[in-house]
């Protein structure tokens, strides 16, 4: 189990780093949170971030829903530390978070795939160089995030990549970059990322030569969230059983 307190004690000496040319990133705990800045050549974004008790450890990038980083993946954070990783949620809405359906689909409108994209490599890049890690990283992201779990793994070498109902409509060419493997879940009643897109993923996949398992749950999308409505408690723990298997078999 991860020790809050001397977890904030360690991320409180790590000094700053230089994670690419024009960026630096700092680390400052406070009593109630952990908050890791990444300073951009534009601005700064933000993410939540918490050490295991032993290293050096694999460490695992998390992606929020179209929600934003709300108290909901922040909770995540923690699970992932008691499992022995680093353990960062990032955050690609510049510190909004969603209050409905109309705001979510604006603010993941409002994300530039270039932004994103630099913010996740260096933010991956960071984690590898970081003085607790081993130098493995995986991410997982869910909805919003679980596409960009993959895009990150395809923009920058990766360990482990899990995604959680996310976007997966790519050609092989686009996953030919993967240097890890890739787990999905994914759920039979989502309108949104359907058997039809996960097929194409797949094919793609193989005609790559790449390494994937993907999961299917009688389910509906957001089945791994447990704030809303189409939340299953069964097929979520069975889901993070796995997910954690497939980050041991990786990333340790």
């Amino acid at each position: 189990m991860v020790n809050r307190r001397s977890a904030l004690k360690a991320i409180g000496s790590v000094p700053l780093a230089v994670a690419a040319a024009g960026t630096v990133t700092s680390v400052a705990a406070t009593e109630n949170n952990v908050e890791a800045t990444l300073w951009m050549s534009d601005g700064s974004v933000s993410g939540y971030f918490l050490e295991p008790e032993s290293s050096p450890a694999g460490a695992v990038i998390l992606i929020h829903e179209w929600w934003g980083l709300n108290d909901q993946i922040r909770n995540v954070v923690p699970r992932f530390a008691e499992a022995g990783f680093l353990s960062l949620a990032v955050d690609l809405y510049q510190g909004q978070v969603a209050k409905n359906p109309d705001q979510a689909r604006e603010l993941m409108g409002d994300v530039h795939p270039d932004v994103a994209t630099e913010t996740l490599t260096t933010w991956v890049e960071w984690l590898r160089e970081h003085p607790k890690s081993n130098g493995k990283v995986g991410t997982v992201g869910w909805c919003f995030g679980g596409g960009w779990s993959l895009n990150a793994s395809i923009a920058t070498p990766v360990d482990a990549t899990v995604i959680y109902y996310g976007r997966c409509a790519k050609g092989p060419e686009e996953v030919q970059s993967l240097s890890g493997p890739v787990m999905g879940h994914f759920a039979t009643r989502d309108q949104w990322i359907n058997q039809e897109m996960v097929s194409g993923f797949e094919q793609a996949m193989d005609a790559a030569g790449k390494s994937y398992s993907n999961f299917w749950y009688e389910a509906d999308h957001g089945f791994a969230n447990p704030t809303t409505e189409r939340h299953d408690a069964e097929d979520s723990m069975l889901a993070w059983s796995r997910t954690l298997e497939f980050f041991n078999q990786n990333l340790i």
